[in-house]
């Protein structure tokens, strides 16, 4: 049985489930699926940052008729091209070309942006999307700090604007049906969560030189408030997210989809304290800053949450290479990308019987739905409706999410254990608040609260 459930989690996992190459669409295809709409009723929608989850959730949201993409933002004009002849194929006319997103928020025919930037541009963005009165599809993490999360909470909460958090999981309805099932209590008393990603597929990136910047590509607008260095192509399109000044690696990457769950079934928020260990142990002498591999441990009462993450290994627990496990006295709940499944506690007494009943992982598989699909169509359905209270993933889980995401690495660039005030939103190691904040450069301000 065992081996069959390895068969069926490596038939049904995506190799690259956590990029945006997993949910390409063939565009020939959306131009068979989209039916004409009347002028009144089109939702018009503005792509920034096209090169590669932006794209996804384009493409997705593309497949609901109403909506209508009618412009394009990107530093590099080269992905502007590629983009449009992709959309041309779906038989859609090219949109209005930007370099400058916040030329592109004074379009007023603009309803719904789209941003799919590197994550040091998602609070600007979005913050000058919501002062825009557009509604707003933000990729995750929210943001690259706590200090950006915290503006991006409070300006969402003094906006009427509808805002999703491209966490798409929170759609998807067996992570949905795995976690109705823990807060049951069927599982019993849970003691720890277990959220991790292994990413076997993931190898070292080569060191390259600094270069001239590429014909097309507006760098200075790339760089915006990140620190003003040389062009490198490892810091550009996907590699960003190995580099501080854009991203926090896999923690903020992968983590922020695992993490969101563990703390979805567990109902918690911030954690007492937080502590990692890590480092570049798979590939230490490559081009990236992240660690590669990192445990981290988050406290919270009567529980604990627990952080992994390696590339350049498949084999992650309970043979499953991303997943989070709920591991309480009855039984341990796992789910992931492919499934959940019930691995049931045997019980000490009694001759052995199991606490509760064994599900394999193969009864509560996907169903075969797009997760990605049902998350952009549950944002449009909220951008018609203007009830926020509809949204799978508002602002309020993309920060939790993040906020945990980024004490974890700011854990582990202190190599210390930390204290979180929870009045005072800081940790009470004044050294480690430092991990906290953005660091704007080049004359871009961060939005005032």
């Amino acid at each position: 049985m065992y081996h069959n459930r390895r068969n069926f989690i490596k038939k049904s996992t995506l190799a690259l489930a956590g990029s945006s190459a997993a949910f390409m669409f063939p565009m020939e295809l959306l131009a068979t699926m989209r039916k004409p709409v009347g002028a009144n009723d089109r939702i018009n929608v503005g792509l920034i940052g096209c090169k590669g989850m932006g794209f996804s959730d384009l493409s997705s949201m593309l497949k609901i008729s109403e909506t209508n993409v009618i412009a394009l933002c990107d530093v590099d004009e080269n992905v502007l091209k590629a983009r449009t002849a992709d959309l041309e194929k779906a038989g859609i006319k090219k949109p209005m070309w930007y370099r400058d997103y916040r030329k592109l928020l004074e379009n007023k025919d603009i309803d719904v942006v789209i941003i799919g930037t590197p994550d040091h541009w998602h609070c600007l963005m979005l913050t000058d999307a919501l002062q825009a009165g557009k509604d707003v599809y933000c990729e995750k993490p929210i943001a690259n700090s706590v200090q950006e999360s915290n503006i991006m909470l409070n300006y969402a909460g003094a906006s009427d604007r509808m805002i999703q958090v491209g966490q798409w999981q929170r759609s998807q309805p067996h992570f949905v049906d795995a976690i109705d099932f823990v807060h049951s209590g069927k599982l019993g008393n849970i003691r720890l969560a277990k959220a991790w990603a292994y990413q076997g597929w993931m190898k070292p990136v080569p060191i390259l030189p600094d270069t001239a910047v590429p014909e097309g590509v507006n760098y200075k607008m790339w760089l915006g408030p990140a620190p003003e260095r040389p062009f490198n192509a490892n810091r550009f399109h996907f590699n960003f997210r190995w580099f501080w000044d854009y991203a926090g690696g896999l923690m903020t990457d992968w983590g922020v989809h695992m993490i969101d769950y563990a703390l979805y079934g567990m109902k918690a928020g911030t954690p007492k304290s937080v502590m990692a260990l890590g480092g570049k142990f798979a590939y230490p002498d490559d081009a990236s800053e992240t660690p590669d591999t990192l445990q981290t441990v988050y406290e919270y009462d009567g529980f604990s949450i627990l952080w992994e993450h390696a590339t350049g290994i498949s084999g992650g627990n309970y043979g499953r290479n991303h997943g989070v496990a709920f591991i309480g006295n009855n039984g341990t709940l796992v789910v992931d990308r492919s499934g959940w499944e019930i691995i049931p506690e045997e019980e000490s007494q009694g001759g052995g019987k199991k606490a509760i009943p064994k599900i394999e992982a193969e009864s509560h598989g996907t169903g075969g739905v797009n997760g990605l699909d049902l998350h952009t169509g549950n944002f449009i359905d909220a951008v018609k409706s203007r009830d926020a209270s509809t949204l799978n993933a508002p602002i309020k889980v993309g920060y939790d999410a993040a906020v945990v995401s980024h004490m974890g690495n700011a854990a582990f660039k202190t190599g210390s254990r930390i204290y979180w005030d929870q009045n005072a939103g800081e940790f009470k190691e004044k050294e480690a608040n430092q991990y906290l904040k953005a660091n704007y450069q080049n004359g871009w301000k961060l939005p005032m609260i």
